[in-house]
C-alpha cells in the first residue's frame, strides 16, 4: 500500500461521512469518495500542504455538483424524498462536535435538504466537521467573509428547525417499543397516544411502493393512515428493532424480506415524525447479515 493510499484510507470515513450528508445516498457518496481517490492518485503531492483539506475540498466540489445534476430528478420523485438509510454498523461517525451528535439522524438529514446546496456544504464543513473558513472558502470558491455569512444562514435556519430538547436513549427505545406494540396489535387508541398533536408521517415509496404521496399530518390521521395502510398489506412481518442513521429505528420484514426502514423524531414524551423509506432501490444495499430479524414472530406491517 502506498503513502498515498495510506493517507486517503485514513480520512476515508470522514469524506464518506460528508458527502453521505451533503448526496443522502449510500452509492452516490461513495462514488464521489472514489472519484476523489482517483484524483488524489493523479494529483502531484508535493504541491499539497495538507491532504484532508486538499480532499475535502474535491469531496465538497463533487457533491456540489451532484446536487445541481440531480435537482430535476428530485423534483420529479413520485411522493416525499428520505436519504438511504444507514443501518446498524454501516453508520459512518467521523470527527463532530459533542452538541451535533445527532448529525446523522433522518431528521437532521431533511432538516439539511431544505437548505441550498452551497449553505448545506458550507454548514456542514463548519459546524460538524470543524473546517475553518479558510479552507470553506477554499471549497466553495468563495471569499472567507461570504462564506461566514453563508453558515450564518445556514445555523440560523438549522437552530429554527432542529429540535431544541435532548432525548435519552431509554426514552427514544421506550416510544418506540410501544409503537411497534401498538402497531402489532393494531390498537387504534394506544398508537393515538403516542403520537403529538401535530405529528407527521412521511412514507418514501419512489412510486414503486404502496406510499402516502404527502406528508401526512396531525395524530389522528397519522393513526389512521398507519392502520388503513397496515390493511392492505398481506404476509408474515417482522419487526425488529436496529440502530438506523445513529439512532434507535425497526426494519421491518415480509416473509424474510427487507420491507422497510423506519425511524422516530421524539421529544422523549411523544412520537413528532415517523420516517419509513419502502423504497427497494434505498433499501437494496443493506446487507442481511447486518438487519436480519432475531426472530421469526408473525407481526403486523408497520407501513
Amino acid at each position: 500500500m502506498t503513502d498515498q493510499t495510506v493517507v486517503f484510507e485514513r480520512l476515508r470515513p470522514r469524506l464518506h461521512g460528508l458527502a453521505y450528508r451533503m448526496l443522502g445516498a449510500r452509492d452516490e457518496a461513495e462514488d464521489a469518495v472514489q472519484e476523489a481517490f482517483l484524483r488524489w492518485h493523479r494529483a502531484d503531492a508535493s504541491e499539497i500542504r495538507s491532504p484532508e483539506a486538499w480532499l475535502v475540498t474535491v469531496v465538497t466540489r463533487l457533491c456540489l455538483d451532484r446536487l445541481r445534476a440531480v435537482a430535476a430528478e428530485r423534483e420529479a420523485y413520485i411522493g416525499p424524498w428520505l436519504p438511504e438509510p444507514l443501518i446498524g454498523g454501516q453508520t459512518d461517525a467521523p470527527d463532530r462536535r459533542v452538541e451535533l451528535a445527532s448529525d446523522l439522524s433522518m431528521a437532521f438529514l431533511i432538516m439539511l435538504e431544505r437548505l441550498a446546496p452551497e449553505e448545506r456544504a458550507a454548514f456542514l464543513l463548519h459546524d460538524v466537521f470543524d473546517c475553518g473558513y479558510p479552507d470553506i472558502a477554499r471549497a466553495l470558491g468563495k471569499s472567507e467573509a461570504a462564506c461566514r455569512q453563508i453558515v450564518h444562514r445556514a445555523r440560523a435556519r438549522v437552530r429554527r428547525e432542529k429540535p431544541r430538547f435532548e432525548v435519552s436513549e431509554a426514552a427514544h427505545r421506550r416510544l418506540l417499543e410501544q409503537y411497534v406494540a401498538a402497531l402489532r396489535t393494531r390498537d387504534e387508541a394506544k398508537l393515538l397516544a403516542l403520537f403529538a398533536e401535530d405529528a407527521t408521517l412521511i412514507t418514501d415509496g419512489g412510486g414503486k411502493m404502496r406510499a402516502a404521496l404527502n406528508v401526512i399530518r396531525g395524530a389522528d390521521r397519522v393513526t389512521r393512515g398507519t392502520l388503513g395502510a397496515m390493511r392492505k398489506v398481506s404476509g408474515q412481518f417482522t419487526h425488529e428493532i436496529a440502530m438506523i442513521n445513529g439512532q434507535l429505528g425497526f426494519v421491518t420484514y415480509v416473509d424474510g424480506r427487507l420491507y422497510a426502514a423506519s425511524s422516530i423524531e421524539t421529544d422523549g414524551q411523544r412520537i413528532l415524525s415517523v420516517f419509513r423509506v419502502l423504497n427497494p432501490a434505498k433499501l437494496r444495499g443493506l446487507a442481511a447479515s447486518d438487519t436480519a430479524p432475531a426472530t421469526c414472530e408473525p407481526q403486523e406491517a408497520a407501513h
